[in-house]
């Protein structure tokens, strides 16, 4: 199937500009590059004539940018990071239409973010790469400027205090372009409040993404042939990964300093067709310091749920799916419990945040210390409350269930769907009924959602998809604080800064332990359970979208599979 090069070259040929030899010649001295790149460098077509025949293909309107005027009011209707990013500028405004020159009319999502984001009716136009470049560093001014301003706006790379590799090559260390350009990229993902960053080598490109409130953005990229000096110069700085070792993946972790604030970046590389792709997760330990009303709780679940911790044995569960927050509701439970008269042990893998005043034990199965052989040592330690980062076999379970039937309370996460399925997961993993019914004080299911931007969210109403997939009662609606997400400075123009949990609490009493004892269903204990008040994951979520904190549709998204 042709791709989108052939398809150009074939239009610049229709239009006179091309002849078939000089195709054929350019498909062939191509080599790793596309074949609209070679046919610009050996000079058989220029820039601007490819996007002519661009704006040719997609029924757009070409402008030659050359020597134009933009006005600045106009300009500015972009920020300077947005009109970077998707290579774009407003140049004019026409009977209320505002006028939008691309450099790629092929970018669909670009059009539709920026429709998105400026909030009005526009009409795009294709120009000259160069000319809408040379434009830009007018208007917003140079890619280097703006790397400028960021590292004076944080301080600087010295204030950032990137920790050194073991050679003692530190990022303020002169002004080498490749430790200038790590340096700038982690600011400018604490910088957004991004929890990964994802470098990504692509075919004539490299791809660099941040995931900000859980969703992937792509940011503005380097060159592709800094590509392999930017892996390197992370793997220097995580100290423990090798560079000259491409073929294998590889783990390492990097801590920096943003001023007084202290980052740990857990490094991932694995080797692609196009070199090393890296994902780095950067773990900021101010998120320990979150109260339980910062995670997400009402106040009548907050109740409960603090009632539950309090209790001076017994286990209780965060379940959920992989980065559904469990980790981070289970250090604010364990923030809460911290005080002088009670001992804190934790058996993780890894230690993702270290917090002063608890004993936290890393698992190394390479040396024997597993869960299992730790847990079974800490019980010695004589602690009040342990947390377990997940239970994931018969053994930790036993152990678990054991110490939380000898007076200690036992916090641990489990994979389940929702909070009664924890009941059966544990059945199925080996331990005895009358054990669970037994140790088991309550479970929390939850998810993440996207909260709306407190600065530039406005009033709206639920459309009918909406109020049936909620199964939102008219009279629910009366006091309803229902609210769209818009977008600004504030939040990046998504409308959305942050995120916070939906929770389905699931407390286990008398009639739920003897009905665990005679094996019952899973369906069962849940009817059981919303007779004891639990509201479902999507319930919780509608009280938090007519609360005006979320939209329905992040929460349907979220909780598709609740059924009830």
């Amino acid at each position: 199937m042709p791709n989108n090069d052939e398809y150009i070259a074939e239009s610049l040929r229709d239009l006179g500009l091309l002849t078939k030899s000089q195709i054929d010649v350019a498909r062939s001295s191509s080599g790793g590059s596309g074949l609209i790149e070679a046919l610009v460098k050996s000079g058989a077509v220029g820039e601007e004539d490819v996007s002519r025949a661009l704006a040719a293909m997609n029924s757009m309107e070409f402008v030659d940018l050359e020597g134009a005027v933009v006005e600045k009011k106009i300009a500015e209707l972009l920020t300077a990071d947005d009109a970077r990013r998707y290579q774009a500028l407003p140049i004019n405004v026409r009977d209320g239409v505002l006028i939008v020159a691309l450099a790629d009319p092929m970018a669909m999502q670009t059009m539709d973010d920026l429709t998105y984001k400026l909030q009005r009716e526009i009409e795009f136009v294709c120009a000259a790469p160069k000319a809408i470049h040379k434009l830009l560093i007018k208007h917003y001014g140079s890619a280097d400027e703006a790397s400028n301003e960021l590292l004076k706006t944080m301080g600087g790379v010295e204030g950032a205090d990137i920790e050194a590799g073991e050679d003692g090559e530190g990022a303020g260390e002169g002004d080498a372009p490749v430790i200038k350009l790590v340096s700038m990229l982690l600011l400018e993902a604490h910088t957004n409040r991004a929890s990964d960053i994802h470098i990504e080598p692509l075919e004539g490109k490299m791809r660099v993404r941040f995931r900000i409130d859980g969703v992937l953005q792509e940011m503005q990229s380097p060159p592709k042939r800094l590509h392999g000096a930017i892996v390197s110069r992370l793997k220097i700085m995580s100290r423990t990964m090798s560079i000259a070792e491409k073929r294998l993946p590889q783990d390492g972790r990097i801590q920096i300093r943003v001023g007084d604030k202290s980052l740990d970046l857990r490094v991932s590389t694995i080797p692609t067709v196009h070199g090393e792709s890296v994902v780095m997760r950067i773990l900021d330990k101010t998120s320990l310091l979150l109260g339980l009303p910062d995670l997400g709780f009402l106040s009548d679940d907050q109740a409960k749920f603090e009632q539950c911790i309090n209790l001076p044995d017994g286990i209780i569960l965060v379940t959920g799916p992989t980065g559904s927050g469990k980790t981070t509701t289970l250090y604010g439970c364990l923030n809460y419990m911290n005080k002088p008269d009670r001992k804190l042990i934790t058996v993780e893998d890894p230690v993702e945040y270290q917090m002063t005043g608890i004993n936290q034990v890393p698992v190394n199965s390479s040396i024997g210390m597993t869960f299992p052989a730790a847990l079974r040592s800490i019980l010695r330690q004589a602690p009040n409350i342990i947390m377990i980062g997940e239970i994931r076999d018969h053994e930790t379970a036993s152990i678990a269930v054991n110490a939380s039937l000898t007076g200690h309370l036992v916090l641990s996460t489990l994979h389940t769907n929702d909070a009664p399925s924890a009941i059966a997961r544990l059945v199925d993993i080996g331990v005895k009924p009358f054990l669970v019914s037994s140790s088991v004080r309550a479970v929390v299911a939850q998810r993440l959602v996207r909260r709306l931007c407190p600065e530039c969210k406005l009033p709206a109403e639920l459309s009918e998809y909406e109020l049936n997939s909620l199964q939102i009662d008219p009279k629910q609606l009366r006091n309803a604080k229902v609210m769209r997400p818009v977008g600004c400075e504030n939040c990046r123009g998504k409308g959305y800064r942050g995120r916070m949990g939906i929770f389905e609490l699931f407390l286990v009493d008398d009639e739920v332990r003897n009905m665990i004892n005679n094996n019952a269903s899973t369906i069962a204990l849940r009817q059981r359970a919303r007779e004891l008040g639990m509201r479902t994951l999507r319930e919780d979520g509608v009280r938090k979208v007519l609360a005006g904190m979320t939209t329905a549709e992040e929460v349907i998204s979220t909780t598709m599979t609740d059924l009830d």
